[in-house]
């Protein structure tokens, strides 16, 4: 895999922070099974000294991340995050039609380690997400997805709940899109495989919104990153 080139990535740089956007399968931080391998904080901190990453999105998940150039803006968005206060919308295509207005998803998570989470109303911790579909498919719905909390899978779960489980999102139920399922007529040579037109889960962090040191508001935009943008486009010509 070619790594990216940090510079590149960023969206908005200020004294104190940058908003970079990520792309698909390189992790936010330093991952116990993938030592060695590079990710979102050590390109940081290669490009500045004290980085620090604010929040995570899973390895698969592109878009926007924020990341603090000293530990004054990092404790200062730590606060934010902890008391609700970042405003972060994310993109999804889900499998199916589905009408969601402003649908308010409130089932507590459990997140036993080990990369395994559950919907537990007991044991688990609060988590709230808001869902509203932006784009209908014959097939597939786009959705805007809106998280209150910040639980790990919390937006894949939340859907999955919903019988809307995200494109390739396989530990949730989520099938891949195929173009042979939308385009009429399409054929395979015949020892040609098909390869789903997006190879992860088609989860995108959109925009995130959060106040600087001088308490103005950041609010930032990661286009698409290109398989998403391939997605929307052949779902536009084929599916729509």
């Amino acid at each position: 895999m070619k790594y990216p080139n940090f510079k590149d990535l960023i969206l908005f740089e200020s004294d104190d922070y940058i908003v970079v956007n990520k792309p698909p399968f390189v992790a936010s931080l330093d991952e116990r099974s993938a030592a060695g391998e590079v990710n979102i904080l050590r390109l940081a901190r290669q490009y500045t000294d004290d980085a620090q990453v604010c929040h995570r999105l899973d390895k698969e998940t592109s878009g926007a991340i924020v990341i603090a150039k000293n530990p004054e803006a990092y404790r200062h968005l730590s606060m934010q995050f902890e008391r609700r206060k970042v405003k972060k919308i994310y993109h999804a295509v889900v499998d199916g039609q589905y009408q969601f207005d402003n649908l308010f998803v409130d089932l507590p998570i459990l997140n036993d380690g080990n990369k395994n989470v559950t919907i537990d109303r007991a044991e688990g911790k609060r988590a709230e997400t808001y869902f509203t579909s932006l784009k209908y498919y014959k097939h597939y719905t786009l959705v805007e997805c809106k998280p209150v909390t910040g639980r790990m899978h919390q937006i894949r779960i939340h859907l999955a709940t919903q019988r809307a489980a995200i494109c390739g999102d396989s530990m949730y139920k989520g099938k891949p899109v195929f173009l042979s399922a939308i385009k009429k007529g399409y054929r395979l040579s015949k020892d040609e495989e098909e390869q789903p037109i997006m190879k992860r889960f088609a989860l995108h962090a959109k925009e995130i919104t959060f106040k600087g040191l001088d308490d103005q508001d950041i609010h930032i935009e990661a286009p698409y990153p290109k398989d998403f943008t391939t997605l929307i486009k052949l779902l536009d010509k084929f599916d729509a």
